[in-house]
Order: structure tokens, then sequence, then C-alpha cells
């Protein structure tokens, strides 16, 4: 950091839901997080979505709790050929984040040295933290975006100003998103309607 350097905002994105679509999970019958390379699709309108946040001038960095291995259910290979898919795809659309942080464990989990009570899994704020420190970022002027409570509490939890993905279904969209989550700065019906709202705000 350079002397009278100002601090920069970032944007902190979840993954799945977010940036990429849950699937259904026949073992638990619940949408999740990819199993697969095969299953891991980007949602529609992630990328132009991506570009224009990036050309807002912001560092991106992906916060994402991916606990499959930890519980059995994927094994660490595939976590990696999942993450490989994501990367090619957005540096193949010229989009590139400052940083990956997935958070592996899971207090419940079955693997060794993956199955603990960690620092790192949200809503801890560590990774955003460890981010500020070392890109020198001012948290309060960033945004995390998240689909889930743990994404808005992890945002909270480091002073920074939080979005929650509500995706719209049925009739009354706008009671879900007001309803999705009380303590969310803002809401959007996807990654496009985020972008606008940070962009535009």
């Amino acid at each position: 950091m350079g002397i009278g350097e100002v601090a920069r905002p970032a944007i902190f994105l979840d993954r799945d839901g977010v940036l990429n679509a849950l699937v259904l999970n026949p073992a638990t019958g619940r949408m999740e997080s990819p199993l697969t390379a095969e299953d891991f699709q980007l949602l529609p309108g992630v990328i132009p979505a991506l570009l224009r946040l990036q050309a807002h001038g912001t560092p991106l960095i992906l916060i994402s709790n991916q606990p499959n291995y930890a519980l059995g259910k994927s094994s660490y290979p595939m976590l990696g050929l999942i993450h490989y898919k994501l990367v090619t795809e957005l540096v193949g659309a010229g989009i590139h984040f400052a940083r990956y942080c997935y958070c592996l464990h899971h207090p419940r989990g079955v693997v060794q040295g993956c199955s603990v009570l960690c620092a790192c899994r949200k809503p801890s704020p560590w990774f955003l933290l460890r981010a500020r420190d070392d890109f020198h970022l001012s948290l309060a002027d960033s945004w995390m975006i998240g689909d889930q409570p743990t994404d808005t509490e992890c945002g909270r939890a480091a002073g920074a100003r939080t979005l929650r993905i509500a995706a719209a279904e049925g009739s009354d969209a706008g009671t879900q998103l007001r309803t999705a989550e009380a303590c969310a700065d803002a809401f959007a019906r996807d990654l496009a309607e985020a972008a606008e709202i940070i962009v535009s705000g």
C-alpha cells in the first residue's frame, strides 16, 4: 500500500444460485450446488452482468461455501473440475476475478480434515477481512451479493453492503423480494438486476 493510497471497494459474490444454476440432488430431493462439471451451467445474463460490474472498476471476488467433498457428496478432483469450468467460461468472456475463495469445510462432514468447525465458512466474514487487508479494500463501500441468509450475514459482519438475489417465481415477485430477508440492503431477481442497482447507485 502506497502512502496516501485510498482504499477501494470490491464486489463479493456467492457462486451457486448467483452465478450458476442450482441442480436437483436426487439423494436429498433438494436444489443444491452442482455435483459434477457436466451439471455446472452459468445462469442467463451472468456474463453481461459481470462484464458490467468489471467495467465499473471494482475487483470481483468470489466467496463460496463448498462442503460437498466434506459431506461425501463429491470428490475433491470434481470440485476442481467444476471450478475449472467456471474459470474457463469467465476468462473466455474476458472476465477476471481478483480471487476465488472456497470454504471446503462442514462441521457435520464425513471426510477427515474437512469435517471441522472452521473460521472461514459463511456467515463468517473471514474471507472478506482477508481480502480487505490483502487488496486494501474499503468494506463499507463494498457489496456482498448472495442468495442465502448466510451471504447477507457474512457481508453485514464484515461491514459491507448486502444484496440478496431472490429469484422471482409466481405473480407476486415484488412481495417475494421484499420479504426474502429484511436485513439485506437491496434485493434483485438476478445478477443483471443486481449489477444495475450497484452501478447506478
